[in-house]
C-alpha cells in the first residue's frame, strides 16, 4: 500500500496552482504549505510537491507517472479540463481505455514540469 508520493518541481508556486485546480474535482485540498513543500490530500498529505528550483527540465515524454482515482467519469472530465486551463498539457483526452483486466475511463495531462498525471475511474455502468 502506498501512503504518499512526492514530486520534485522547479517552480513551487506554479506547480501548486496547477495541482490545486487539477485535484479539486477529486476532493484533494492543500493541507501543508511551507516555503519549500506543499502537500495535498483528502484527509492527510498524500501528494507532496518539493521545490527543486535548480532541477534540470524534464525531457519530453519522460518524468514521473502518477495515477489518481476519481469517483466518477464526470470527475475525470472536470479534473482534465481544470488541469488544461491551469497550465497542464493534454497527453490523452478523457475516454475509455482497455487494460489487462478491466476497461476504465481516464485522461492524461502533463504538469508544468512534464510529469504525467493520469486521472481514472472504473465505470460501474
Amino acid at each position: 500500500m502506498i501512503d504518499h508520493v512526492s514530486l520534485a518541481v522547479r517552480d513551487l508556486v506554479v506547480s501548486a496552482r496547477f495541482f490545486e485546480r487539477a485535484l479539486d474535482p477529486l476532493g484533494y485540498r492543500r493541507l501543508v504549505d511551507t516555503p519549500t513543500r506543499i502537500a495535498f490530500g483528502s484527509k492527510y498529505p498524500e501528494l507532496w510537491l518539493n521545490a527543486r528550483p535548480d532541477m534540470l527540465p524534464i525531457a519530453p515524454d519522460t518524468g514521473a507517472h502518477l495515477c489518481l482515482r476519481a469517483k466518477s467519469v464526470q470527475a475525470v472530465d472536470a479534473a482534465h479540463a481544470a488541469a488544461i486551463v491551469h497550465g497542464g498539457t493534454d497527453d490523452g483526452p478523457p475516454g475509455l481505455r482497455r487494460a489487462t483486466q478491466v476497461t476504465y475511463y481516464a485522461a492524461f495531462v502533463r504538469d508544468p514540469d512534464g510529469n504525467r498525471l493520469e486521472i481514472m475511474t472504473v465505470p460501474t455502468e
